[in-house]
C-alpha cells in the first residue's frame, strides 16, 4: 500500500504514520519528493490495515500497489530519482558516465585511464578487482590489491569508483574502497547479495541479467530498495538473442519503458550490449539520444594489450571523440552529459 501524506503533514505526523505501519507487521519505507511524502507499506495487505492507516492524522489517502515491484515503482515515487555518489550524478537530466577499463592490472594502467577519461568529461571510474569469468581459467582480477589501485586511481583524479562485487561476504571489503558496488549480470539474481548491498551504504549499479525480463530486473532491484538502499541505478548492457552480429541484442527501448515504469535511473552498456569496439561510440551518443541518465564504457589506454575485453575497449582518443558527440545530443535534448571540460 501507498499512504499518501496531506501537503501540510509534519515530519512528526510521517514518522508517527510510518510507526504505525511497522506496528501493523508491515515494513514503511518513507519517500520524500517534491510534491508529496508518502509511506510504502510493504508486506500482507489486509483491507482492516488500509482502514486503520486512513484515520492517522495527517493521511491524505490509501491506495495499493498495483505493480509487482513496490519501492521501485513510480506509483510510490512518480517523479525520476537522482542517485549521487561522490563525483558521479546519475538520473533528473544528469546523464552520468562513467568509464575506465574492464580489469583493473596494475597501477600506471587504471591511474593513466582515470586520467584520461576524466579529461575527456567523465564523472567516474570503472574497473574490476573481481572479475567473474565464464572459464575458470581466466584472468580472476587483482581482488584487495586491485582495488587498492582504484583507490589511489580516486585519489589523483578525484572521480568516483565503480567497481563489481561478486559474493556478499566480499561487500563490507568492497564497500571500503568504492562509492558505487556494480552487480553484475550473471548475479542479478543472487538474492542474498542483492540483500548484502541493500545494508550497506553506497550506491548500487544492478545489470541486467542476459536472459532476464524486465519485471525481473525491477524486482532484483527491490531486493536492494527493500534492505533501505534508495541509491539504485538499473543498468542494460544487452540481452542474448537468436542474433551473432553483436555480443548481445542492446534493447534501447528499455530505456523509455522503464522510465515510465521506474523512478530509478537508468544507465546503458554499450560495451557489453555490442561486444565491438567500432560499435560503442554510436550507441553511446544513441543513448544519450533516447534519454539515458548514463552511460558505462570500457576504455584502455591499449585494447591490444588488455587482459580481458580488450575487443569492446575504447582506445583513449576514441573515448575523448564520443565524448564530444554524446555533450553536443545532450544538449540537444536537455540533459547534462559527463563533466565539463
Amino acid at each position: 500500500m501507498i499512504i499518501v501524506m496531506k501537503r501540510e503533514a509534519t515530519e512528526a505526523m510521517v514518522q508517527h504514520a510510518a510507526e504505525k505501519v511497522e506496528k501493523l507487521g508491515l515494513k514503511a519505507h518513507v519517500i520524500v519528493g517534491t510534491e508529496r511524502t508518502v509511506i510504502a507499506a510493504i508486506g500482507d495487505k489486509r483491507e482492516e490495515m488500509r482502514e486503520s492507516l486512513e484515520t492517522v492524522a495527517g493521511v491524505s489517502k490509501v491506495v495499493p500497489i498495483l505493480a509487482p515491484y513496490k519501492v521501485a515503482s513510480r506509483e510510490v515515487k512518480p517523479e525520476p530519482t537522482l542517485v549521487k555518489a561522490g563525483s558521479l550524478e546519475v538520473g533528473n537530466g544528469m546523464c552520468g558516465v562513467i568509464a575506465g577499463p574492464c580489469s583493473v592490472e596494475d597501477e600506471e594502467q587504471i591511474v593513466k585511464s582515470a586520467k584520461a577519461v576524466k579529461a575527456a568529461g567523465a564523472t567516474a571510474l570503472r574497473g574490476g578487482a573481481f572479475k567473474p569469468r565464464t572459464s575458470p581459467y581466466s584472468f580472476q582480477g587483482l581482488k584487495e590489491d586491485g582495488l587498492k589501485m582504484l583507490a589511489t586511481a580516486r585519489e589523483e583524479t578525484g572521480l568516483a569508483v565503480v567497481t563489481e562485487v561478486v559474493a556478499s561476504e566480499d561487500v563490507e571489503l568492497v564497500a571500503k574502497y568504492a562509492d558505487v558496488l556494480q552487480i553484475g549480470a550473471r548475479n542479478m539474481q543472487n538474492y542474498r547479495l542483492l540483500e548484502a548491498v541493500g545494508r550497506v551504504d553506497r550506491a548500487v549499479l544492478l545489470k541486467r541479467g542476459p536472459s532476464a525480463s524486465i519485471d525481473e530486473l525491477l524486482l532484483a532491484a527491490e531486493y536492494i530498495l527493500n534492505e533501505g538502499n534508495s541509491r539504485v541505478m538499473l543498468c542494460e548492457r544487452g540481452i542474448r538473442t537468436f542474433e551473432s552480429h553483436t555480443r548481445f541484442t542492446l534493447p534501447l527501448a528499455t530505456v523509455t519503458y522503464l522510465h515510465q515504469k521506474t523512478h530509478l535511473p537508468v544507465v546503458i552498456d554499450p560495451s557489453h550490449g555490442t561486444g565491438h569496439a567500432s560499435l560503442v561510440p554510436d550507441m553511446c551518443v544513441a543513448a544519450v539520444a533516447i534519454g539515458a541518465d548514463g552511460i558505462i564504457v570500457e576504455v584502455h589506454p591499449e585494447p591490444d594489450e588488455a587482459m580481458s575485453d580488450g575487443y569492446q575497449s575504447l582506445d583513449l582518443p576514441t573515448f575523448a571523440a564520443t565524448m564530444q558527440r554524446c555533450r553536443a545530443v545532450a544538449n540537444a535534448v536537455g540533459l547534462k552529459c559527463g563533466a565539463d571540460v
